[in-house]
């Protein structure tokens, strides 16, 4: 089968949803089959076309919202880049240029479109409102994200219950919803693949020791996350354990607010902000820590939850629907509704270490619900039957066109 996949953010971004696309590239090429991808040129304002990797770029324009770009809706060099292809299948991956832009060569060339639905937009509005019209604008969103995703889409996917709840009570959609979860290559988190040498290194650069009990956070360092959650469970628990500390890993508008914070708390000695970190280090990051933390109610699925899990790391997140398919709390993590809660679970686990590791022991072995071949595979059978629906859907109206035709015929020979 050869594939499109169309999206507004890819390598060397890192996001969830990158990580989502890499995965879903790898694991249909894997399975044999070809993959190309369509984004945004994240890097200049240039056409490049990777023939290796199948990767086109478009040119685009800076949107104001962290590092992603928009581009032109129908670039002519792109179309005739896509028409040599012959793609049998377009999945989009955002709903807005390169969306469009899927949807439109999805018509012309009369392609079944499948869409993924990764973002709550309604938790994103602040960032193009300032504060102002959060009401109206919300209610915009819910518009265009029911026009991109019921009414152009052969099939809609989504990662977690929480979006498909979204789409079925909220927006009263009445369609195919799958409910597929983004898979990771768990294998690059494993601790008998990382270097233990590197490690040492890392934990020394970092001003880290073997008796530090270490909280991670990895994520945009924006207002959605709520990190100033995290700061102030922090505040609160550092008087009374010294070494206790927490990674913050990540960069993004809000990382001078939080910096101004700590110094406020007089924490400055047990938060560590890394800023950006690549690509291949950010296992070594989770293989420094003993829980991962996140107060995130804007995830759709919280991919970093299970790289951290795959890392034998406890996750401790606040309830929410995003996390509840893959944290069962006192099973492989634990779930907290407020501070007080989240404050007396690091409490619990500074203090039984053996508690700490058994959780580990089995947020390991579930993380592997989420590898990217069963991804893959799961996202395989999506396209199979838009094909075959389509397929079968015209199958349907040719029949009707040939009923049509047969009863005109006998009419015309009735007359004569």
């Amino acid at each position: 089968m050869r594939i499109g996949i169309f999206t507004e953010t890819y390598t060397p971004y890192i996001s969830g949803l990158v990580t989502s696309e890499v995965m879903l590239k790898k694991g249909l090429e894997k399975l044999g089959h070809e993959v190309y991808v369509v984004t945004a040129n994240l890097e200049n304002f240039r056409y490049e076309y990777n023939e290796k990797e199948h990767i086109l770029k478009i040119p685009g324009i800076p949107t104001g919202i962290y590092d992603s770009r928009l581009t032109a809706v129908y670039p002519i060099k792109a179309v005739n880049k896509i028409k040599s292809w012959n793609l049998d299948i377009i999945h989009s991956q955002t709903e807005f240029a390169i969306g469009t832009f899927a949807r439109l060569l999805a018509y012309q060339l009369d392609i079944p479109l499948v869409h993924t639905y990764h973002t709550m937009y309604e938790d994103y509005t602040h960032y193009i409102t300032k504060g102002y019209f959060n009401k109206s604008s919300k209610k915009i969103v819910e518009y265009l994200t029911l026009f991109y995703c019921d009414k152009t889409a052969s099939e809609l996917i989504v990662p977690t219950k929480k979006a498909y709840d979204l789409f079925k009570e909220k927006y009263q959609v009445d369609r195919n919803i799958h409910i597929i979860p983004t898979g990771i290559e768990l294998e690059r988190f494993y601790l008998e693949n990382i270097n233990l040498q590197k490690l040492a290194q890392l934990r020394k650069q970092e001003k880290l020791t073997k008796e530090d009990f270490v909280a991670i956070f990895i994520g945009r360092l924006a207002q959605e996350k709520n990190v100033v959650f995290l700061l102030d469970v922090m505040k609160e628990l550092v008087p009374k354990y010294a070494n206790l500390k927490l990674l913050i890993v990540g960069d993004g508008p809000d990382s001078d607010e939080y910096k101004k914070l700590i110094k406020k708390y007089k924490i400055e000695n047990n938060v560590i902000m890394t800023g950006k970190v690549e690509w291949e280090k950010v296992p070594y990051y989770y293989h420094l820590s003993d829980v991962f933390l996140t107060a995130s109610h804007t995830e759709t699925q919280g991919l970093t939850v299970i790289e951290a899990m795959a890392s034998e790391v406890v996750p401790i997140c606040i309830n929410d629907e995003s996390f509840q398919n893959t944290v069962v709390d006192g099973l492989n993590g634990r779930i907290f509704n407020d501070k007080r809660e989240c404050v007396e679970i690091i409490k619990e686990l500074y203090e039984d270490r053996n508690k700490v590791k058994q959780l580990a022991n089995q947020a390991r072995i579930n993380s592997n619900r989420f590898s990217a071949k069963y991804f893959a595979e799961s996202v395989l059978d999506v396209y199979k039957y838009a094909i075959e629906h389509k397929k079968n859907r015209l199958g349907l109206i040719g029949k009707f066109v040939d009923k049509m035709k047969g009863s005109k015929d006998e009419m015309d020979n009735k007359q004569s």
